[in-house]
């Protein structure tokens, strides 16, 4: 079975989406404590999405994820256990792509700007913004509390991590006709068994992982979308 992972140019998105409790990480394995600081959690009173912390006061993640209020949680781990190095601040401003089509998932990202500064340390830090578009063979980084199983259900306490190459878009068009948009790039394998499909929330946390950490997806935003939308304000 060919599986992929969708990712849009100005966000992620994976096949459709249809609870918010359907993302998936499936073959990975459980992430070294620490390993990924950026990567929060959004919360609604449970854990819904994940995003990526890209400023003291900002976190992106995707469009689709969009609540009228939202909690964002920092430092997390064990999502169902407080460690005490967990960071829990409220939304302020919530800005979803004015282009953003939930039928398509095209355009799907959204910034969320947090009503407090993110006190930064060993366990909460900003991801790299990059230089220089990702290319085919890029190996990227995807982290998520989603579930694990491809069929039946097993959501993790503790953050899971999966490796993944972009992928060209070639296989990508030929497997999905039709579904992917100009603003999409493929990640995942060709055999299959590993991937973040079935709506994985927390795709927007894929980074390279050499020479650094970096969000991928913020190298990607098309020419034509300008400030304010992608400004980042104290």
């Amino acid at each position: 079975m060919k599986t992929f992972i969708f990712l849009a140019l100005l966000g992620a998105a994976a096949t459709f989406p249809t609870s918010d409790d359907d993302d998936k990480i499936v073959g990975g394995y459980t992430c070294q404590r620490n390993s990924v600081p950026y990567q929060v959690s959004l919360n609604a009173g449970y854990h819904f999405c994940g995003g990526s912390l890209i400023d003291k006061k900002w976190v992106v993640s995707a469009a689709h994820c969009y609540k009228s209020q939202i909690q964002v949680r920092l430092g997390e781990y064990n999502i169902k256990v407080y460690e005490g190095n967990e960071q829990f601040i409220n939304a302020t401003k919530i800005i979803r792509h004015p282009k953003y089509n939930s039928a398509t998932i095209d355009n799907d990202i959204m910034l969320i700007k947090l009503s407090s500064a993110a006190t930064i340390h060993s366990q909460v830090a900003t991801v790299s913004l990059p230089t220089s578009c990702a290319v085919a063979g890029t190996q990227c980084l995807i982290s998520g509390w989603g579930n694990t199983l491809s069929s039946g259900t097993n959501y993790p306490d503790l953050l899971q991590c999966l490796k993944a190459p972009i992928l060209s878009n070639t296989p990508c068009r030929t497997a999905y006709l039709g579904k992917i948009t100009t603003n999409m790039i493929c990640l995942g394998f060709l055999e299959g068994g590993k991937d973040s499909c079935q709506v994985e929330r927390n795709i927007p946390h894929a980074h390279f992982e050499l020479p650094h950490q970096t969000l991928l997806q913020m190298i990607l935003i098309l020419p034509s979308i300008k400030p304010p939308l992608l400004r980042i304000e104290g």
